[in-house]
């Protein structure tokens, strides 16, 4: 059997009426993924019986248990038969033609294995959610565009990160990646995937002639802090060489001044995430150093570009509006940006 050139996998979790809408604008395309792959979360909502009901076609995994996004991204991409796998959250809708942009902005650059979506807020479709991800010096990731007028940010450029909300990779480079790291769950997922992808040597791309449009709301949940706390170390370890970090600790003191900072503001009742995070890498620092050199060994960049295609810039009023942000943007951002300066000066390796 000959292998389709499009595997689409969604990962749902007690969000049927969401998926069923998501679902719907997926099969009214114009040209459609050859296959549209579900991975149910062990939902308790009567997901799995009601997408038998309603999309037959789709090829429905149910998972034991809640794997969280990783691992049911992966679970779903272990069944695809797809030269390529795009991913797309149960909470969006794609408009026509969405995944055509994506493919031919792989197709058209050898050197590109991933491309994300122009994301639009749902509620707002006149505002971007984002045109790709920004990630920062520090690992801090951001939404690149938000709130900016729906018709900004339309050429094809490269990104530092896809958004996992939609975009599509190259199957043989997701599998050749050993795909997202599970021990993620949840956050970040995506930023790590993208640096992984870059320091082996492949581009992503923001394809802007595919629009989706995202029913996102900022939220911070009990568990938030934890997981993209320890989902940023992770990555940096993961991604760059000892003396890199080493060079990077003055940012990296600024980012745990910061964190520290909006914590005790806005979640003093979550201190602990912080804590929690911290204990959890150094109790797992084993199976992060595995995880580190299998991410060397795909080498194929060296770290100065990494860093020089990274942001100094901090948009703190993605998270939280007022005179405070504000204020925090004119202290930190500048020091971030002389330290890039110092770095694009020492790294050359």
């Amino acid at each position: 059997m000959t292998s389709p050139t499009a595997s689409l996998v969604i990962v749902s979790y007690n969000g049927w009426e969401e998926l069923q809408r998501c679902l719907e604008s997926v099969f009214q395309d114009d040209a459609p993924p050859a296959e549209v792959i579900v991975v149910d979360n062990a939902s308790s909502d009567g997901s799995p019986l009601r997408i038998r009901q309603h999309f037959p076609q789709v090829i429905l995994i149910e998972a034991p248990e809640n794997l969280g996004f990783a691992a049911g991204c992966n679970l779903g991409a272990a069944h695809a038969r797809g030269n390529y796998l795009a991913f797309l959250n149960p909470d969006t809708i794609v408009a026509r033609g969405w995944l055509r942009a994506l493919l031919d902005a792989l197709e058209n650059d050898p050197s590109a294995g991933l491309a994300t979506s122009k994301i639009l807020l749902l509620d707002q479709p006149n505002r971007l959610n984002t045109c790709g991800n920004q990630i920062h010096l520090t690992g801090i990731t951001l939404c690149r565009g938000i709130n900016h007028p729906a018709h900004s940010f339309d050429r094809l450029e490269p990104v530092n990160a896809v958004s996992g909300a939609a975009f599509m990779i190259r199957s043989d480079l997701f599998h050749r990646l050993g795909g997202f790291d599970e021990d993620l769950f949840l956050y970040m997922e995506d930023a790590d995937l993208s640096l992984r992808a870059r320091l082996a040597g492949y581009r992503c791309l923001y394809a802007p002639g595919s629009q989706v449009y995202h029913d996102y709301r900022l939220s911070f949940g009990p568990r938030k802090t934890f997981y993209q706390e320890r989902n940023r170390y992770a990555m940096l370890l993961k991604a760059f060489r000892w003396r890199t970090l080493f060079l990077l600790a003055p940012a990296l003191l600024l980012a745990e001044a910061i964190t520290w900072g909006f914590t005790l503001l806005y979640e003093p009742a979550r201190l602990g995430n912080k804590l929690e995070a911290y204990r959890w890498l150094w109790r797992n620092r084993r199976r992060l150093l595995d995880r580190r050199r299998s991410a060397q060994k795909l080498r194929r960049v060296p770290d100065r570009p990494l860093l020089l295609r990274s942001t100094a810039w901090l948009d703190f009023r993605q998270a939280v509006d007022g005179l405070l942000p504000r204020l925090a943007e004119a202290i930190f951002n500048p020091l971030f940006g002389l330290h890039k300066l110092l770095l694009g000066v020492v790294v050359w390796w």
